[in-house]
């Protein structure tokens, strides 16, 4: 009796310590694929008078993480297109009106995420992004032709997201990023873009 009131809490305490070992054995490293889809948003963030545009953003992403205990940080690599369209006015001149249509966007960064479960992590991002428009510029808001751009656009991204396992070789992702674009042709634009993504990915 003696010894099994011993092993009882040897092997509460075996368990206890064998649920975070399993979240800290690598369970989050190694190199991962994954399929992106969700909300996309642009909008001014200038003086002007803006109207956001919501859209769909699709595409893929790849990466690498490395795991030390609960700590996981690793490198993102995505390409994805939008559907979203901006439009903004008295952007450089009262009357003048201004609007992007989205592109390809190319993101290179990092995370760094905690793991909270055998299951789950939690993660921030940060990096830079690269997204190509179509700009139109209308001087004024009468039918004086407009002016048409393709360029491409450098800026920040941050973001935050929760991974969770479904096998342990798949997971999924839930991921809202906001992006900041300063400038386009030498000319401040103030664009912001917000986006809920959700991702379905297997990890090698």
């Amino acid at each position: 009796m003696r010894k099994l009131a011993m092993a009882i809490p040897a092997a509460a305490l075996a368990f206890a310590v064998a649920i975070p070992a399993s979240a800290q054995n690598g369970s989050f490293e190694g190199g991962r694929v994954e399929v992106l889809a969700g909300y996309d948003n642009l909008q001014d963030g200038g003086d002007g008078d803006s109207e956001g545009r919501e859209g769909l953003a699709y595409g893929g992403r790849i990466g690498y993480d490395f795991q030390r205990g609960n700590i996981v940080y690793g490198i993102d690599g995505e390409l994805t297109d939008a559907t979203t369209k901006a439009r903004s006015y008295n952007a450089l001149a009262a009357g003048d009106r201004f609007s992007l249509e989205a592109g390809r966007d190319i993101y290179v960064g990092g995370r760094l995420g905690y793991v909270i479960s055998p299951q789950a992590m939690i993660y921030g991002k940060g990096g830079y992004t690269n997204a190509r428009v179509e700009s139109r510029y209308q001087p004024i808001t009468t039918a004086e032709s407009e002016l048409i751009d393709k360029t491409n656009l450098g800026g920040f991204r941050l973001g935050a997201g929760l991974e969770y396992k479904l096998t342990p070789s798949s997971f999924v992702t839930a991921e809202y990023r906001y992006s900041h674009y300063g400038e386009i042709d030498g000319y401040e634009i103030d664009l912001d873009r917000h986006q809920l993504m959700a991702g379905l990915g297997i990890r090698f």
